[in-house]
C-alpha cells in the first residue's frame, strides 16, 4: 500500500528532476510543483541568465524570502503533491525525500540538448559544465548562510538515486517502492561504474561507498560492485557509510 505523503525531489542539475517528477506525479495521480520553473520565470522577468539569478540572489534576500514563503504555505496546505525544489526538503518535514545525482558531463550534455533561451543557454559541454557547477556553488553557498543546511550533505535524505545511465522510469519504480515499503535508513542506488574501488579490507557482502563529492569510493563489496559492472546494473543498492 502506498503511504499518502508528499515526494519533494531535488538533485544535481540535469540530473532529470523535471522528466521524473512528471512521470511520478502522473503514477501517483496527484499535483506536480516546480519551484525551479517559478525561477526560471522569474529569472526571464528580471532579464537574466539562471546563473546570474542566482549570484543576485545571493545579494537580494528578497527573492529567496518569497520562495520560501511559498513553500511554506504549500506544505502546510497538506496537499499530496509532488514537489520539484532543490530545497523543498527542507520545509516539507514529513515528507518523501528523494534526491538525484548525475555524472558532471552527462549533466552537461543533457542540458546543451535542450533548446537555448535567454534564461539558459550554452555553447559547449565545457560551458554547460562550467555553468553548472558554478550555479550549484552558488546555491550551496546561499543556502549554507542562509538556512544553515547543506544541500550535498546525503544524509538530508531518504532516497538518493544516479540517474547517469537510468531510465527515469527505473528512478520512479524506486521511488514507488520506498513509498509502498519506506525503510529505516537512507537508501542509495548508485550505477556501479561511477564507484570508484578502493583498498578494501572487507571484500564480501554488499557494496558500502563514502562520498566525496562528485565521486563515491567503495570501501566494502568490492567483489559485488565488480559483478554488478559485469552485469550492467545502472542502479545498485549501496550503503552510505562515513567510514
Amino acid at each position: 500500500m502506498i503511504r499518502p505523503c508528499t515526494v519533494v525531489l531535488n538533485g544535481d542539475l540535469g540530473s532529470g528532476k523535471t522528466t521524473v517528477s512528471v512521470m511520478l506525479a502522473e503514477r501517483l495521480g496527484v499535483r506536480r510543483v516546480s519551484i525551479g520553473d517559478l525561477y526560471r520565470r522569474m529569472a526571464a522577468e528580471h532579464g537574466m541568465t539562471a546563473l546570474q539569478f542566482n549570484l543576485h540572489s545571493e545579494l537580494d534576500d528578497k527573492v529567496d524570502h518569497y520562495i520560501d514563503q511559498l513553500q511554506h504555505d504549500i506544505a502546510a496546505s497538506d496537499e499530496r503533491l509532488v514537489v520539484d525544489s532543490r530545497l523543498a526538503w527542507h520545509f516539507f518535514t514529513d515528507a518523501l525525500k528523494v534526491h538525484l545525482i548525475t555524472d558532471p558531463v552527462e549533466a552537461a550534455r543533457r542540458v546543451l540538448g535542450r533548446p537555448g533561451d535567454a534564461v539558459e543557454n550554452y555553447g559547449s559541454i565545457e560551458d554547460a559544465g562550467r555553468q553548472l557547477a558554478d550555479r550549484s556553488e552558488s546555491e550551496r553557498q546561499r543556502f549554507l548562510s542562509r538556512y544553515g543546511v547543506d544541500k550535498t550533505d546525503l544524509r538530508n535524505y531518504d532516497l538518493v538515486c544516479d540517474t547517469t545511465s537510468a531510465d527515469p522510469e527505473q528512478v520512479v519504480a524506486r521511488i514507488v517502492e520506498m513509498l509502498e515499503r519506506p525503510p529505516a535508513a537512507l537508501v542509495c542506488y548508485l550505477d556501479p561504474r561511477r564507484v570508484r574501488p578502493a583498498a578494501v579490507t572487507d571484500d564480501d557482502g554488499e557494496i558500502a561507498v563514502v562520498h566525496r563529492a562528485p565521486h563515491f569510493v567503495a570501501v566494502r563489496g568490492q567483489r559485488r560492485l565488480e559483478a554488478a559492472v559485469r552485469a550492467g546494473e545502472t542502479l545498485t543498492p549501496m550503503e552510505l557509510t562515513s567510514a
